[in-house]
């Protein structure tokens, strides 16, 4: 399992749900780390300013060790910090232009290295067109592209069949085979 996760970016749309955007951030961080202790600990208890729980058990416990991947979402100006801080790799959405995103991930590996971790995975979400962008992207420490297939195209057979046929020739052309 993957587990992603976000600070969201729809302000309205938080504090229709009883979210203050200005705590958003805060209450990630603390529900990933509370997530890491329900999955790690056998009994796990977690205080923190918006979490807040005493000896909980939770089983079955996750199969992947210590706990699932966690990807932190986002393109903000510091989601880095919050990858570095409580992630195992960063899922930002591909948006052009491309220099810029893949001068990020670059700097993520930079950051990470002079933090003593390993590379740390990156998935981009809707990946470029051009094989060769998509070949800097991996050089930079991306390691994963997914494409998104809307609402409007699965409900339309004939519109998601043209997709998947278009998303399995780019990857030919890309792998070579």
């Amino acid at each position: 399992m993957l587990f992603g996760v976000g600070a969201g970016w729809i302000l309205g749309e938080m504090r229709n749900h009883g979210t203050d955007p200005a705590k958003r951030f805060g209450i990630l961080r603390e529900r990933v780390e509370a997530c890491k202790e329900i999955w790690t600990q056998e009994e796990a208890s977690y205080h923190g300013d918006f979490v807040n729980f005493d000896r909980i058990v939770c089983r079955p416990a996750p199969l992947q060790q210590p706990h699932p991947p966690i990807l932190v979402g986002g393109n903000g100006p510091k989601v880095l910090d919050r990858v570095l801080a409580y992630g195992d790799a960063w899922f930002p959405n591909r948006i052009p232009p491309d220099d810029p995103m893949i001068a990020r991930v670059e700097e993520l590996q930079l950051r990470a290295d002079e933090a003593g971790r390993e590379p740390i995975p990156v998935t981009i979400q809707i990946p470029p067109r051009d094989p060769s962008v998509l070949e800097r992207y991996e050089e930079a420490g991306v390691t994963r592209a997914v494409h998104m297939l809307r609402p409007g195209d699965a409900a339309d057979s004939g519109s998601a069949e043209r997709k998947l046929d278009e998303w399995k020739e780019r990857i030919r052309v890309y792998t070579g085979e």
